[in-house]
């Protein structure tokens, strides 16, 4: 009797108090809609869960680590509660550095955007050391272009080419009317007309140190223009049976003196010619394709990429002419190659923060060799020192290589429904972008292959991307005559920008972050701005 008085006197009370709260919930319930209760209890299982979770989980052992694999600092205990900015702090300390670094961090493949607790499986262990990834950002900010102020004509026919000089100074556009022509990007005027081509301009190219342009045309001419004056430069450089499809110059820290002077052409004919553009003379001739080819791309390396429709790409030492391999995977035409390190070898002799200043400081040409160096150094550690290469072909597939070091794929990128357009690697060389005519643009890791996501929102198919100077934004020219801007850490469109009354062809971002300039079926050239 005395164990069942105290058992009372201990239990009724609280069975009092858990009815009293109960006729307090039911009141509150009945005082609340119907339509509110699925909603409260799926609160209540979230936040029972989340208690759940977060009980046995308030800390973690972590450990910062590169990509590269190297290890910043040893293994310390964080909150799971600790956001962004503070991983950001931490991480600066432990390597140390005196100015502070933009970092994004992954775990488990998953972007940290919030909080640890947001990319933190419930199946993660406790006992083990959670890896947390970290990537350096750029140090400047491009904001996403949203207005067009100039809507530039002149061209009699459709613009099938237009790009910024690497200096951002200056811009040029090809077109089927046969003419190369220069704009003064500062008045956002008409600058030059250069004549001389007999057929239509398919492609131009800009020399790494900006002093010249080189087009190519249909008839298997190429000239070099002047952006001062608008003068040719020399004779015109011919030997092509058929037409050019791709221009590029030699990298500006391979050059003997400092001084562009070597330029490498492809043409329907099969054959790969290295000119020299000062003499005006041809120094080789590559010619092993069995068809037209289609891409040229010139490595830090001194290699020379051609892709051609024989389904092939191979690989010359630009010093002597000797074909060194043949990378062989492709089921069709291979359309565009893309090296990661690109962008710094188109740009390197300048230095995008100090182009972005208010007034923008250009290296002086002396110092513009050591520059280039630099910046091509700098891209390939953060490739973890390794050049690779990315072809897209027309059987819907891309293929990430390793060429200077051998023949096969690292990884065959699948996910496309239609040929592959154009293949471009991020500035800070993680990203590859894909266009195709299936109407999206893939992103794919640049380090692995990896599939990292697909953009959608074009309605017809997509001919080029350009990726803005800090790899954050991404833009395209599609068929549906509009360009996007993507958001590379959402996934997601930032701004659709109408305004073409036709197919966009080409697009390309300055290297200032300043202009976006569009070419393509209208005649029309668009500047695009903030």
């Amino acid at each position: 009797k005395q164990v069942c008085c105290v058992a009372s006197c201990v239990v009724l009370p609280r069975v009092l108090h858990i009815t009293l709260m109960m006729e307090k919930d039911n009141k509150r319930d009945h005082e609340e809609s119907d339509s509110s209760s699925p909603e409260k209890f799926m609160r209540m299982e979230d936040t029972t869960h989340a208690i759940n979770n977060n009980v046995c989980k308030v800390n973690t052992l972590a450990q910062f680590q590169s990509e590269t694999g190297e290890t910043a600092g040893p293994p310390i205990e964080l909150p799971l509660s600790l956001a962004r900015d503070k991983l950001q702090q931490i991480l600066n300390t432990l390597l140390e550095q005196e100015e502070q670094t933009p970092y994004s961090f992954f775990v488990n493949e998953k972007e940290v955007t919030g909080s640890l607790n947001g990319v933190i499986d419930s199946s993660t262990s406790e006992e083990k050391v959670m890896v947390i990834l970290y990537q350096p950002q750029a140090v400047f900010r491009v904001r996403a272009i949203t207005r067009c102020t100039s809507s530039l004509a002149g061209h009699a026919e459709a613009v099938l080419s237009a790009s910024f000089s690497p200096d951002g100074q200056h811009l040029a556009s090809g077109s089927g009317d046969t003419t190369v022509r220069f704009w003064d990007i500062n008045t956002e005027t008409p600058h030059f007309t250069c004549k001389g081509h007999r057929h239509w301009v398919l492609v131009t190219a800009w020399s790494p140190d900006s002093v010249c342009l080189a087009s190519g045309c249909k008839a298997g001419q190429i000239f070099i223009w002047d952006p001062k004056t608008g003068k040719q430069m020399g004779r015109a450089l011919t030997g092509h049976k058929q037409w050019v499809t791709s221009l590029c110059w030699q990298p500006l820290h391979l050059t003997p003196s400092g001084e562009c002077t070597r330029l490498a052409s492809a043409g329907k004919d099969g054959d790969v010619r290295i000119w020299n553009t000062k003499l005006g003379s041809c120094e080789m001739v590559l010619s092993n394709h069995l068809q037209c080819v289609t891409a040229l791309r010139w490595s830090g390396e001194d290699l020379l990429y051609s892709a051609s429709q024989d389904r092939t790409i191979k690989v010359w030492r630009a010093s002597d002419g000797t074909m060194c391999r043949t990378l062989q995977g492709h089921g069709h035409w291979v359309n565009t190659l893309a090296l990661n390190t690109d962008y710094a070898l188109r740009t390197g002799a300048f230095d995008p923060e100090a182009l972005m200043k208010d007034r923008p400081e250009i290296t002086s040409a002396d110092k513009r060799q050591a520059h280039a160096e630099k910046c091509y150094k700098e891209a390939l550690a953060a490739a973890g020192g390794v050049e690779r290469l990315a072809s897209g072909s027309d059987d819907f597939t891309l293929f990430l290589w390793e060429p200077a070091r051998n023949k096969k794929p690292i990884e065959r990128m699948t996910g496309h429904q239609q040929l592959v357009n154009d293949v471009k690697f991020s500035p800070d060389t993680r990203i590859i972008a894909s266009a195709s005519f299936d109407k999206s643009i893939r992103l794919w890791s640049g380090l692995n292959g990896k599939f990292l996501g697909v953009l959608r929102g074009h309605v017809c198919g997509v001919y080029q991307v350009a990726w803005s100077a800090d790899s954050r934004l991404l833009v395209s020219g599609s068929k549906d005559s509009t360009l996007k801007v993507w958001n590379m850490s959402t996934k997601k469109i930032e701004i659709d920008l109408p305004g073409h009354a036709d197919e966009v062809f080409t697009v390309d971002w300055s290297p200032d972050g300043q202009r976006v300039v569009s070419g393509g079926k209208d005649k029309i050239l668009k500047i695009w701005r903030r």
